[in-house]
């Protein structure tokens, strides 16, 4: 479809889940594609690697079915024996290794036709026809390069941050799952979320509010951190840790509008502001999709409208949560709550699973 004076329809700046399911959505539908990414496949980054049932949907629509273990719900637990279950009504989450899954939709945006750069993109510019980077003069660009985009700084989109400033440490362990359901355990200090993402590998992800002073090296502070939660620690003291510690933060981050001129946000560059409900990667295949009918449509301001309708449910309940989880009080309320309200507690999880 390029015509004459162009490289490519669309230049998709960022190689994740993200980007890729837009490549996979574009090429597919006809467009011709790069995408661009300095960094070797398979992509790795700090996250607790659950697929919520929806985000798997979306994933087996696009042919994608990366290896990993089934969860059927989510437990939360705190320190002094509050428990709290729920599972999904209509099929299993999965736990998958993000390598996996990266390896899994490089592999389908291949086979769609995209084509691929390693080049570093230091500059953007456009005007009323195309958008230029990394060397490449597109139709149109999606910027799908993280939750500190480098696109979105180099268009000097606004940017707010927020607070509570919250931060995310992830390290695997070599052990076998002891639950078929995601274990959220919380404590005053932070939440710990463990994921099985292979037959005797899990995932401990520790979301945190860092202390004042100088920061600690990522190992020492997941050592830390892992250290209040002792009922965690002492079934991990036997296990091997697996691979290093991967943090990523400060998870809020809210961009000022997800479409300038040429150039659509997708994925955690379009916004984000927490992790604790687990959504990220669905809502991430779902803004790709919105975001290509967008393009195709020729019609950008379509893709801020419904980027607002795919992530408000997300938006709200994840600030409530965190808000309401800052004090002392809700941190230790939160637990016997939803032991003793079993039919909310299963309500806001099966409607972040879609």
């Amino acid at each position: 479809m390029t015509g004459t004076g162009y490289d490519t329809d669309l230049l998709v700046v960022g190689g994740g889940p993200a980007g890729l399911a837009t490549a996979v959505h574009a090429a597919r539908a006809g467009l011709d594609v790069v995408v661009c990414d300095p960094r070797r496949t398979p992509i790795d980054k700090a996250c607790g690697e659950g697929l919520m049932p929806g985000g798997l949907a979306r994933l087996h629509a696009l042919g994608v079915d990366p290896p990993g273990v089934a969860f059927t719900g989510f437990a939360y637990l705190d320190g002094v024996g509050n428990r709290a279950e729920t599972r999904f009504p209509h099929g299993p989450g999965r736990g998958v290794r993000r390598t996996a899954l990266h390896a899994a939709l490089a592999t389908a945006a291949t086979h769609a036709g995209a084509h691929w750069s390693s080049t570093k993109v230091h500059r953007v510019a456009q005007d009323a026809d195309s958008v230029t980077a990394a060397g490449v003069r597109a139709r149109w660009l999606v910027a799908a390069d993280g939750l500190h985009s480098g696109v979105r700084r180099r268009l000097n989109v606004p940017t707010t941050s927020g607070t509570p400033r919250r931060f995310g440490l992830r390290r695997h362990w070599r052990i076998r799952a002891w639950s078929e359901l995601v274990e959220v355990t919380w404590a005053a200090h932070a939440e710990a979320y463990v994921t099985p993402v292979d037959a005797d590998l899990v995932g401990v992800a520790l979301l945190y509010r860092p202390q004042r002073g100088a920061a600690s090296p990522a190992t020492d502070a997941y050592t830390r951190l892992l250290s209040g939660f002792p009922a965690l620690a002492a079934r991990l003291a036997s296990a091997e840790p697996v691979g290093p510690v991967r943090g990523a933060g400060p998870l809020r981050c809210l961009p000022r509008g997800r479409v300038h001129g040429r150039v659509l946000l997708v994925g955690d560059a379009a916004g984000y502001e927490d992790a604790l409900t687990g959504e990220g990667i669905s809502l991430a295949l779902a803004q790709a999709q919105a975001a290509v009918a967008a393009i195709l449509a020729r019609e950008p301001a379509h893709y801020e409208r419904a980027w607002r309708r795919i992530t408000r449910q997300y938006r709200l309940l994840s600030r409530a949560l965190v808000l309401a989880t800052t004090p002392p009080i809700g941190r230790r309320l939160i637990v016997p709550l939803c032991a003793t309200a079993p039919a909310l507690f299963r309500h806001t999880v099966n409607a972040l699973a879609h």
